[in-house]
């Protein structure tokens, strides 16, 4: 018996239609989720996509980095629905192979090389090892392969003349997602930093002159993250990478509850490079903070709307502050050409892009809470209020996330009944005609 006799007699198996089906959810489902990440950050996966070209040696494509991040998130989350109700049984499995052939060899490089220590997959909504990563795509392409052979075994949800419409509202969806990471903040936070998270808490101001020896350090090596005392540092030349620090006296990781700390977490320096995140944040009731990642690329027509911020924040009693990762030249060199009043301190770039998302972008603080963070675009031309608490009153994401949801949701149904209606009617009505045809006859 050949192999595609045998495939064509087990096409018709119970077993094999339940198999395909649950091949379908899965994968599809992995690819949904991995896309559907990377959409709701969009900077978080063009950062990641950055670090990729910068160790490849392609620094020249660091510039289609942004391009890179949006198409991969609208491939892997309309590749991943696609699969998932049936659609293009042919075309899809093939597509989600050529996809998996490239990643899998560059996520073995990766595990071997560790010159990304976490791949990015996931965004930050999980966090897996280089190695995991490598182990869930060749799980991936063993299911795919099963595809291949019988995705055909199996009827789609929707028939062949609309499945173009299913690729279009999905795509449409992510767009619509990354539209909002992008440009204001992502619609879902699964950074160390959401809304209502303390910055800076209370024990630490109280036990701010007990110095470094009293936090501990958490650096990662191979995926893997371990901590350290100031007097056990690990050489990073040996592969080790600064994640974050915190107080041995408070909790480490994200928020306990909805106005718990975080530890430390972040480090503000200033010119000498001493730790001075106690002293510019401890004593403030309200404060703004402008985070400018990659400085030199503010650009000077941000300034003006930057200085007009920092006027209004100055008519309300709120203090404002800058950080940045930039050199002590380059800072300088911007308050000459923004005419900038506000203070600008240095801090960590990862730190900086894991607070708030944007170039630059704007957090609020009130007794060192988060209460708000956007993009400075997003801030433009809105009406300063009395109090920069309400500025962003009007923006809810969570609201946002559900609205979209809901008429993604609605579309895909009320295609799924203008296309199978028809079907369902011929059904009843052939079921009434045998019914009638069978009755006896006096």
């Amino acid at each position: 018996m050949t192999i595609t006799a045998f495939i064509g007699g087990v096409k018709g198996e119970k077993w094999c239609q339940i198999l395909t089906l649950l091949m379908r959810l899965t994968i599809g489902g992995v690819f949904i989720f991995s896309g559907f990440t990377k959409a709701i950050d969009p900077w978080g996966t063009c950062y990641r996509v950055t670090d990729y070209l910068g160790t490849m040696g392609l620094i020249g494509w660091t510039g289609t980095a942004q391009f890179i991040a949006v198409a991969l998130a609208a491939l892997e989350t309309v590749l991943g629905v696609v699969i998932a109700v049936g659609a293009y049984r042919r075309s899809a499995p093939w597509l989600a192979l050529v996809l998996m052939l490239v990643m899998t060899p560059l996520t073995l490089w990766l595990a071997i090389s560790n010159a990304v220590p976490d791949c990015g997959c996931f965004g930050d909504a999980v966090h897996l090892s280089n190695w995991a990563t490598f182990g869930k795509n060749v799980l991936l392409l063993l299911g795919i392969g099963y595809l291949l052979m019988f995705n055909t075994s199996l009827r789609g949800v929707y028939g062949p003349a609309v499945q173009w419409v299913v690729v279009a509202l999905t795509f449409a969806l992510v767009m619509a997602i990354a539209y909002y990471g992008y440009y204001v903040q992502p619609l879902i936070d699964y950074r160390p930093y959401p809304v209502g998270t303390r910055l800076v808490t209370t024990s630490a101001i109280e036990d701010s002159d007990e110095g470094e020896d009293d936090f501990i350090f958490v650096y990662s090596k191979d995926g893997q993250e371990h901590e350290f005392t100031i007097d056990s540092l690990p050489d990073e030349d040996d592969g080790w990478q600064y994640v974050t620090r915190y107080h041995a006296r408070r909790p480490h990781g994200k928020v306990i509850e909805q106005h718990g700390d975080i530890g430390s977490g972040i480090a503000i320096l200033d010119a000498d490079g001493n730790d001075i995140s106690i002293d510019v944040l401890g004593d403030s009731h309200h404060t703004l903070l402008l985070l400018f990642p990659d400085l030199p690329h503010v650009g000077v027509v941000n300034s003006f709307a930057l200085n007009e911020l920092n006027d209004a924040a100055f008519a309300t009693g709120t203090d404002v502050i800058g950080l940045t990762p930039a050199t002590a030249q380059e800072i300088d060199l911007w308050q000459d050409i923004s005419m900038a009043t506000y203070p600008i301190y240095n801090m960590d770039d990862s730190e900086l892009k894991m607070i708030a998302r944007g170039n630059p972008a704007v957090v609020y603080l009130e007794d060192g809470v988060i209460g708000w963070k956007r993009t400075l675009s997003s801030l433009d031309g809105v009406t300063m209020p009395d109090h920069f608490g309400e500025l962003t009153d009007d923006y809810d994401p969570d609201a946002i996330m559900t609205a979209l949801m809901l008429a993604y949701l609605a579309g895909m149904i009320a295609l799924l009944i203008i296309n199978r209606t028809h079907l369902v009617i011929k059904h009843l009505f052939f079921r009434q005609k045998k019914v009638n045809n069978d009755a006896p006859t006096t």
